[in-house]
């Protein structure tokens, strides 16, 4: 069945049966969208000590870092089709659960081969929870108060991602009980016992309509594609490109076409396929999708790059690197702050103004690195940053919002699932694209002009990929206005 044959007056009706929310709804389930973005970060700070602690081989220590992003992302669209067949707040509250155990697990690993296998598990138990805050969002508010959540939604994320290695460091630097690396993980156990005993009360329980089912098939064409993509993005780069990292991205695009043809099949014959073919139907969600795959390529290949240049190139410790983090969370926080007012001001367009403020963020620090060079200070990166800030939170609040406008609530759970997916595909694409060139310029000169040189060869790939993000907004069609 089609989306448009499936649009029904009582179909319609039942649309919009979802409870009102209470008021500590949405924050309730932005914590999710929180500790899952921290963990992304939180972890790069804690590498080192843990690395010492637990005597970890060199490969272990990046399965510590690509196993939770791995699973994560290839977890996502199932996680969101499950949370339609299922209920999107039990599938967030079954997801909380084991991101709260494994957690633990990763907190009080002995060993590196169980931390690798925790971190595993978090990545699993996030692709269960993640894309049902999306679609709760989606289902549960309307009108303003839905372009509101969105914002809220994006303020979040970025928060996370802005200040995770800054909380990281904090932690580690408080050493709680000793505790030392193991606080970046036990830290979301009190958060998530929180949240299990709050959601049942103020998450109202939503689901798609009709006899949907699982698709099995498509769940293993889909995550066998997904992992053929980023495994060897994630471990490629560390491990010199060896042969099978070349055979799984040659493996990535055939899975990934076969899922396609099995997708429109399904629904041709009047299945449930994982990801309904009527969803790319919609212009705004397919440009959103892009648009999420290149934004994040950028973003996420900046975050590691800028670290590494301030820990590595100019010699800050995890804790002062995360404190140089702080304008551009000023920056992103201000603007968030005032990102519906903006939005309400300039539509969809502020997606494109946001990634050319982005951009002239990006060329500040560029010009900024030749005067830390000379000068020997990080405060000239100040202005740079928080110009990109203001620029990320013009893009980030109101994506999701603009790419899941107008989605079939029936098909929540999936398209938030396929856009949280390409999220994290543009981040292992960005950081692998990005760190051949970094790591190219740098060579075997591991000087502070060296890592100088790499930030800056960078930033030339990451200015056009910000571009790009405007020149994508414009293909999203204009809203239809009111009769």
């Amino acid at each position: 069945m089609s989306l448009q044959q499936a649009r029904t007056p009582a179909a319609e009706a039942r649309k919009r049966a979802p409870a009102t929310p209470h008021w500590a709804t949405l924050p309730l389930i932005l914590v999710g969208t929180f500790v899952i973005t921290l963990d992304v970060f939180i972890v790069n700070v804690a590498i080192p000590e843990t690395q010492r602690d637990l005597h970890a081989s060199a490969s272990a220590v990046e399965f510590v870092v690509a196993g939770y992003a791995l699973a994560y992302a290839a977890g996502l669209i199932t996680g969101g089709r499950l949370g339609d067949l299922y209920g999107r707040r039990r599938m967030f509250l079954l997801g909380v659960a084991l991101f709260t155990l494994s957690s633990a697990w990763a907190g009080m690993a002995p060993t590196a081969g169980q931390l690798v296998v925790a971190r595993v598990a978090q990545g699993l138990s996030s692709a269960l929870m993640g894309p049902q805050v999306l679609a709760i969002i989606g289902v549960t508010y309307e009108g303003q108060a839905r372009v509101r959540a969105f914002n809220a939604f994006g303020l979040t994320m970025g928060l996370a991602g802005v200040f995770g290695q800054l909380i990281g460091g904090l932690l580690i630097h408080a050493d709680i009980a000793g505790l030392g690396w193991r606080t970046c993980f036990l830290v979301n156990v009190p958060v998530g016992i929180a949240a299990l005993l709050l959601g049942p009360r103020l998450i109202p329980e939503s689901r798609a309509q009709g006899r949907a089912r699982l698709d099995p098939l498509g769940m293993v064409l889909v995550s066998a594609g997904l992992v053929a993509v980023v495994l060897p993005l994630a471990e490629g780069q560390q491990q010199g490109w060896p042969l099978w990292t070349w055979l799984c991205l040659a493996a990535s695009p055939v899975l990934l076409v076969l899922f396609a043809v099995q997708q429109r099949r399904l629904a041709a014959s009047g299945g449930s396929p994982l990801v309904d073919p009527a969803l790319f139907r919609q212009r705004p969600f397919t440009v959103g999708v892009v648009t999420g795959v290149v934004y994040y390529s950028g973003m996420s290949s900046f975050f590691l790059v800028l670290a590494l240049y301030l820990q590595a190139g100019v010699g800050l410790s995890a804790l002062e690197s995360g404190l140089v983090f702080l304008p551009l969370g000023v920056g992103f926080l201000a603007i968030s702050l005032q990102a519906r007012r903006i939005a309400a001001l300039l539509g969809r367009q502020v997606l494109a103004v946001g990634a050319l403020v982005l951009l002239a963020g990006l060329g500040g620090l560029w010009a900024a690195v030749d005067h830390i060079g000379t000068h020997g200070s990080v405060a000239w990166l100040v202005p740079g940053l928080m110009v990109g800030g203001a620029g990320m939170a013009m893009v980030m609040a109101p994506l999701a919002s603009v790419a899941l406008a107008g989605t079939d609530p029936r098909y929540a759970g999936s398209a938030s699932g396929v856009l949280s997916t390409a999220a994290q595909v543009g981040g292992a694409v960005g950081v692998a694209g990005v760190g051949v060139i970094f790591y190219h310029v740098l060579g075997d000169a591991l000087s502070t002009q060296a890592y100088a040189d790499g930030f800056v060869a960078s930033l030339w790939l990451l200015g056009p990929l910000a571009l790009l993000v405007a020149v994508l907004v414009q293909f999203i069609p204009k809203p239809k206005q009111a009769a």
